[in-house]
């Protein structure tokens, strides 16, 4: 979802029992911050796979192993789902001037060079400015972990809640609006997310 100006917005999981996922937010250029929202929504069984040498991706976000997202990003994304085989490599460019990092989902995985100590599911490895990555699986069991990565826009970014702007006059406004029902936001007057009403008494 490019959020953009104007929407209000409320994610729940659509199935019953545990869910577990994962939630990237990407800044916007302040020249796109004001934009109209899109949403894009691809199924699972529609992201773009593949498989080489023990190596499976799935590219959410920009390109590995020869193939592309269709998503498209405005602000240059990768977000890779990668599964390595025991005993398996893997090496990935990622732009020079582009900040990147790796979060382990699953087993344990040596990054960066193979004399580095491994590191297990739920820890997170910020990789150095131009570096690309490089992995390996020496365990015998599956490694799956995430790697993002994006264009830094060097801009200032306040925040507050759920909006991100590039000043505190802009993020006072954006409340302002909000409360307001002003530019973009008309519609949540009378909007109640299902979510919110499936917990009313």
């Amino acid at each position: 979802m490019t959020a953009g100006r104007g929407i209000v917005h409320s994610e729940m999981p659509a199935s019953q029992g545990t869910q577990k996922g994962l939630q990237l937010w990407i800044n916007l250029a302040s020249q796109n911050k004001m934009i109209e929202p899109k949403y894009q929504e691809m199924l699972s069984k529609d992201i773009a796979e593949a498989m080489k040498d023990g190596v499976k991706v799935r590219v959410i976000a920009g390109e590995a192993l020869g193939i592309k997202s269709p998503i498209y990003t405005r602000t240059p994304t990768m977000y890779l789902d990668l599964i390595l085989k025991p005993g398996s490599h893997l090496q990935q460019p990622i732009p020079k001037s582009w900040n990147a990092f790796v979060y382990v989902l699953e087993g344990e995985g040596i990054f960066g060079n193979q004399k580095s100590q491994p590191i297990s599911s739920h820890h997170i490895l910020l990789l150095g400015s131009g570096d690309g990555l490089e992995a390996w699986n020496k365990s015998s069991k599956q490694l799956r972990f995430i790697l993002v990565g994006g264009e830094p826009l060097g801009e200032p970014v306040v925040q507050f809640g759920p909006f991100v702007m590039n000043t505190q006059e802009e993020i006072d406004q954006t409340i302002d609006d909000f409360e307001n029902y002003a530019n973009g936001f008309e519609k949540a007057r009378q909007w109640r997310s299902q979510s919110a009403l499936s917990l009313d008494y």
